[in-house]
């Protein structure tokens, strides 16, 4: 089968279809590899955020470990973990943490997966419009391409498959396309929102993480967070608590 001679003998309308699904093949081609670069890069730059996250927590330097958070712009954990730090430590620099004060801490962490997730799942409706119409596309093309071979064959009065098998080759062939196009986008929406699905039990595991270790922080003897210590602060009617 020669395609260049296929395609000059196409009509309009046929053509007109083969231009749309390119068109959406391209677009969900770029939005396939832009996800899979953001998702590369959030997931190669929380590999180094980790232990170093881990590292300041456990020397309960917390100022450090928001700046770490915040120098981390891909990271999804980061981003969640370093406005839940953000929201608490204000609170924790007054000198007196209550379990309000971890309440706070765990409605940041809920915001900030909340936008974080809304932005790793962008593009997916691409993927699914795609995935979902190209192959009806295509299918438009092949029903409007047998209308017109049929109609040919009535035109000139003569029947039988040789009349009508190059018009319905040609309509044929965009059918062929769409599910072409369709194929990879269903391929990629899948993966996506399965890959979406780790890293949101990736995030939602870390930030429960953290606010146990916020938890045992303050409820250790007088209420005080072992967070305190490092900013020497002493709440209202109370002693210093000696070391």
């Amino acid at each position: 089968m020669d395609m260049a001679e296929l395609w000059h003998s196409m009509g309009w309308f046929a053509k007109g279809i083969v231009y749309t699904l390119a068109i959406m093949s391209i677009w969900s081609l770029t939005v396939m590899f832009s996800k899979w670069w953001n998702f590369r890069s959030a997931q190669a730059e929380t590999k180094r955020f980790a232990p170093e996250f881990s590292q300041f927590l456990e020397e309960d330097n917390l100022g450090e470990a928001i700046k770490l958070a915040e120098t981390y712009k891909k990271s999804h954990v980061a981003k969640v973990l370093g406005g839940a730090l953000g929201e608490i430590r204000p609170l924790i620099q007054d000198g007196s943490v209550t379990v309000s004060d971890i309440n706070t801490a765990e409605r940041a962490v809920e915001r900030e997966m909340l936008m974080t997730i809304v932005n790793m799942k962008r593009g997916n409706g691409i993927l699914a419009t795609v995935g979902a119409t190209a192959p009806f596309v295509g299918l438009l093309g092949t029903t409007m391409g047998i209308v017109n071979a049929f109609t040919s064959m009535a035109a000139s009065g003569s029947g039988g498959i040789t009349a009508i098998a190059a018009g319905v080759a040609e309509a044929l062939i965009t059918t062929a396309f769409g599910i072409g196009v369709a194929i990879p986008a269903v391929w990629a929406y899948n993966y996506f929102q399965t890959k979406i699905d780790n890293l949101t039990a990736e995030m939602t595991y870390t930030s429960k993480e953290m606010i146990d270790y916020l938890i045992k922080g303050v409820s250790g003897e007088f209420g005080r967070s072992r967070f305190t210590r490092e900013f020497n602060t002493t709440a209202p009617g109370q002693t210093p608590i000696s070391k």
